[in-house]
This record gives C-alpha cells, sequence and structure tokens, in this order.
C-alpha cells in the first residue's frame, strides 16, 4: 500500500456499510489561539461489492477555514430536521500528498442522517516557508483548526456539537487519534471566538493508522520501518534515533499512544494484515503492529476499542463497519458482539 496514496483508493475499495459484514512553553490551546489571531484574525473481504466513488455533492466547497490555500473544507450536510451529528473525515497521504474529494461512507452518511465536513491541511512542505517546527505540527495543527471551525458553524450548518466523529486514513487516521486523545485545545480566554472552540471527538474510525511518531518504539514494533523522520525534517530513521532524546517532548505531544488517557472516547482502527509485533512486514507504515502496540496501552488505560485486523469477521464487534458510526454517533446499537449505545449526547 503506497503511503502517498488516498486512502479511499486502497482501503476504501470495499462497501464499508453491507450488512453482512507540550505541554512544553505554552499550552496547545493557546497555541492554537495565537496561531488563529496572527493567521486570520482493502479491500475487507473479497465477498463485498466494490464502492463507486461518492457521487452526493458538497453543500459548500472549499470554504476557508485560514488564509493557507489548503486551509479548506468541503461540508455535506444531511436532510434532517434537528441539529445533525457529523462525521470528521481526514484524507491520508503520508502529510504530503492527498486531497478531501470523495471522503468514506459520505452516502452512507447522508442517507442515515449524518453530515460530513472533509478537510484538506497544509503539509510537511509547507512548514518550512512558514518556519514552523517540527514540520508534522502544521498538518495537526491545521486538523484542530478546522474541528473548532466546523464547531463554530453548528447554528448556521445545524450541527450537534456533541456528536462529531472523527474519521481518516494512514495518516489522515492517526491525525484523527490524535485529536482523540489530546486534551481539549479550546482556549476559552482568547478573542478569536473559534479558538474558543472544543476540539474534542465523540469517536474515531481510523484506517490502518500510524499509531506512534517515537523511532524506538516503531522499529521495537516494525524493525523495518523506516517512517516519520519526515514529520521531523530528519534525512533518515537513523538520525530520528540519533536525536530521539532532544525530541522526546515533541515526540510525546504528537503521538496518540503517548497522549491516550482514561476519558478518551472509543475508537475503532481496521488494519488489512494481522499483526506480528517485533516482525518486519512488506508494507511498514501500514502495518497491524501499529494497532496491536496501542492496543496494550489503551486496555491499561481503560479506553473503549476495537482494532479490526485482516478480516477475521468472527471475531469483529463490528464487521459492518459503518454501525460503529450508527451507534456511537447515533445510539443505533450494531449487531456485533456485545454491542453498546453510546450515552446521548449533552450539548445542544
Amino acid at each position: 500500500m503506497n503511503p502517498n496514496q488516498p486512502i479511499h483508493r486502497t482501503l476504501a475499495k470495499a462497501r464499508f456499510g453491507d450488512a453482512r459484514r507540550s505541554r512544553h512553553h505554552m499550552p496547545r490551546g493557546s497555541q492554537l489561539c495565537a496561531l488563529a489571531l496572527t493567521s486570520a484574525a482493502v479491500v475487507i473481504a473479497p465477498h463485498l461489492k466494490a464502492q463507486t466513488p461518492a457521487a452526493p455533492k458538497s453543500a459548500l466547497s472549499d470554504v476557508p477555514y485560514g488564509k493557507h490555500e489548503r486551509q479548506v473544507l468541503d461540508f455535506y450536510q444531511a436532510k434532517v430536521e434537528r441539529a445533525a451529528p457529523l462525521l470528521f473525515f481526514i484524507h491520508g497521504g503520508g502529510w504530503m500528498t492527498g486531497d478531501k474529494a470523495n471522503p468514506d461512507f459520505l452516502a452512507q452518511c447522508l442517507e442515515n442522517g449524518i453530515s460530513v465536513a472533509s478537510i484538506n491541511y497544509r503539509f510537511i512542505g509547507d512548514a518550512a516557508a512558514e518556519k514552523v517546527a517540527p514540520p508534522v505540527k502544521v498538518c495537526l495543527d491545521d486538523a484542530a483548526r478546522a474541528l473548532q471551525f466546523v464547531r463554530s458553524k453548528a447554528v448556521e450548518w445545524h450541527i450537534d456539537k456533541g456528536r462529531i466523529g472523527g474519521c481518516g486514513g494512514s495518516a489522515g487516521g492517526f491525525t484523527a487519534l490524535w485529536l482523540a486523545f489530546h486534551p481539549d485545545m479550546a482556549d476559552a480566554a482568547c478573542n478569536d471566538p473559534i479558538a474558543r472552540e472544543s476540539t474534542r471527538l465523540r469517536c474515531v474510525l481510523a484506517f490502518v493508522p500510524q499509531t506512534t511518531l517515537d523511532p524506538q518504539q516503531m522499529l521495537a514494533w516494525i524493525p523495518n520501518i523506516q517512517y516519520g523522520n519526515h514529520a521531523f525534517a530528519l534525512g533518515s530513521m537513523q538520525e530520528f534515533l540519533e536525536k530521539r532524546q532532544a525530541l522526546l517532548p515533541w515526540i510525546q505531544e504528537f503521538s496518540p499512544y503517548a497522549l491516550a488517557t482514561s476519558d478518551d472516547p472509543p475508537v475503532l482502527l481496521f488494519y488489512d494484515n494481522p499483526p506480528r509485533l517485533g516482525q518486519p512486514y512488506k508494507d511498514p507504515p501500514h502495518s497491524a503492529n501499529f494497532g496491536a502496540g496501542l492496543e496494550g496501552r489503551l486496555n491499561t488505560v481503560g479506553i473503549e476499542h476495537e482494532i479490526n485486523y485482516n478480516n477475521d469477521f468472527a471475531k469483529m464487534r463490528y464487521p459492518d463497519l459503518f454501525s460503529f458510526l450508527l451507534e456511537k454517533l447515533k445510539n443505533i446499537p450494531a449487531n456485533g458482539r456485545g454491542s453498546r449505545p453510546s450515552p446521548p449526547s449533552t450539548e445542544p
């Protein structure tokens, strides 16, 4: 699997709805506030059918949430009378390529009363021009800002702020997990009303996501991996290892694994290969070992989770992956083993 290829061209070939299956010197909220004020004032199984590119047109296209040309999103509005839940989609591409077009589950969401926002964001290559370090920060900060922007449109766009789920593949899945596990970056004291909005998610569905940017951890899980150094503008994995100690505060700030705590929302991760921790894999950035490594952490801190490996439907709580979103965003119980609805939204 090509890490630069959009996830909907690879994993999302299957019809997922088939019923058969730093905290350093400044708090993150303040950093986002400062940024805002400165910038703008698989196929899952062979028997499933291929999914055609989504036909619905966005209600609003290329809506800017910042000044950069890539800080835009598309919004697709569900036709419902009450405020609708929303799927917040983040495309993959190693934070170096990709586009917001054709978000996964688009048709199913709209058919089931769930609106969709699909975002573009600045790439790692854009960080150098803006003198941002580490480069991956621009990608993650943009996702947080876009989520806050969408929440700020809740009344106008008829969105239930308390029922927003994240979704993405590969680096997009990483970013969705980062949002889910990061403490809320809302800055109540900021003059910018968008920065006062929450960055929390109700749930996350991620396809083949990376789950850490710690080179030592990645190599222990997947010995042949050569990935992640680009997020810190480093030329090689060896250089990444050598500079790990100095980079550790950033690594922890930007790694879902390090951020996971007991108050974080439920997550569903899908990998199209079985986990073999400590063993190499032909496509290291998308190895299921990322899921297996994270799973121990999720068990330890007590985050509700499901990690689906290699089409093992007998063990899947959500063989129909879209049922996870229905359960968490619309309180419709899934048909999988032991599924249970999420509590109702507490936000208007």
